[in-house]
């Protein structure tokens, strides 16, 4: 699993909207695997696929050692 590079403050993705995922494949699947280990090796807590250059709604959390996908999360 291949480390991402993390968008910072500034960054053009940052401000776009992202689009919904139809399916969790296995691309979905590498991305979420993706996540966490770029999560990990920057010593994070979350992070959006957004902050890794992909414009999909699907975020990863590591909450005291319990970590979890969201895939198309949204606030109710």
């Amino acid at each position: 699993m291949p480390l991402r590079p993390i968008h910072l403050l500034g960054s053009e993705i940052l401000r776009q909207a992202s689009a919904p995922v139809t399916a969790v494949d296995d691309a979905v699947r590498r991305l979420v695997d993706d996540m966490f280990e770029t999560m990990d090796a920057a010593e994070g807590v979350g992070l959006a696929a957004n902050q890794v250059g992909i414009g999909q709604r699907v975020a990863v959390v590591d909450a005291e050692g319990d970590g979890f996908a969201m895939v198309n999360p949204r606030r109710v």
